[in-house]
């Protein structure tokens, strides 16, 4: 036998709060430092790091006690390490830390995750509103003639930075037509994404979630299920950079379904 709908949600909403609270999940991430080509120090770590050829780099001693995560060794002298969006990433350790390279447009950091952090020491789980099947809806998808588009949308850091959209989701929700601007799938058959906000965002919910949507079929058909939206990342954590939702993608119905928001003690 199979899941119910409901079964499937519940399960799902158990696998988010414990990925949340996990040791090295977005709650223990406790800084993200971006690097510049010139060799300088990161607070709390040992060594000089820096931006070099797509690769974050550090110079280490003897008894720095990093090391790449899969080595046994403890890394010494010029270390390069290859950022997230790299085919096979690297990351290091430092006793309980875990340093994660990422790469942003062009731009390279370190992200630091310590279980430790008093984030996650106060998490209590994840608020969210009872499952409802009304508010999993048909949707239609269709991908935009010119193919892709970059977006400039302003993130949660501030700045502004480019979001590739590839198409529009239609659907009726409250009796009322809606689109949404989406990302995926282009002529790849995958999952669509979307950052969006509606009546509930800043009140009962955070300030924008994100919904995911299963791989349109042929005739670009699929389903838009906003008992699954969820918190985005900088949800949990201020130094994650998300994007804010794009033009048009700011619902005017209040969806109550999905996570709501994070719970601390």
């Amino acid at each position: 036998m199979t899941d119910t709908a409901a079964e499937a949600w519940q399960r799902w909403t158990e696998a988010r709060s414990a990925a949340a609270g996990a040791p090295h999940g977005p709650l223990a991430l406790t800084g993200t430092h971006w690097l510049e080509p010139v060799p300088a120090e990161v607070p709390g770590l040992p060594g000089r790091w820096w931006a070099e050829g797509g690769a974050v780099c550090a110079e280490l001693r003897a008894g720095d006690g990093v090391r790449v995560e899969g080595e046994e060794r403890e890394s010494t002298g010029r270390v390069a390490l290859r950022p997230d969006t790299d085919r096979r990433p690297q990351t290091a350790v430092l006793d309980e830390l875990r340093l994660v390279p990422i790469e942003r447009e062009g731009e390279l950091a370190l992200r630091v995750f310590d279980p430790a952090a008093p984030a996650r020491a106060g998490f209590a789980g994840i608020a969210v509103y009872p499952y409802a099947p009304d508010w999993a809806v048909p949707a239609v998808f269709t991908p935009f003639e010119d193919g892709a588009q970059a977006l400039l949308v302003e993130n949660a850091d501030g700045r502004a930075r480019p979001l590739t959209v590839t198409g529009r989701v239609a659907f009726t929700l409250a009796g009322r037509p809606h689109t949404l601007t989406v990302s995926g799938s282009e002529g790849a058959g995958g999952r669509l994404s979307g950052v969006i906000a509606d009546r509930t965002s800043g009140r009962e919910t955070y300030r924008f979630r994100f919904v995911s949507l299963p791989a349109p079929d042929a005739q670009g058909r699929t389903v838009l299920d906003f008992n699954r939206a969820f918190l985005p990342p900088c949800a949990f954590a201020d130094h994650f950079i998300c994007p804010f939702p794009p033009p048009g993608n700011r619902l005017a119905v209040a969806v109550e379904a999905g996570e709501r928001q994070v719970v601390t003690v």
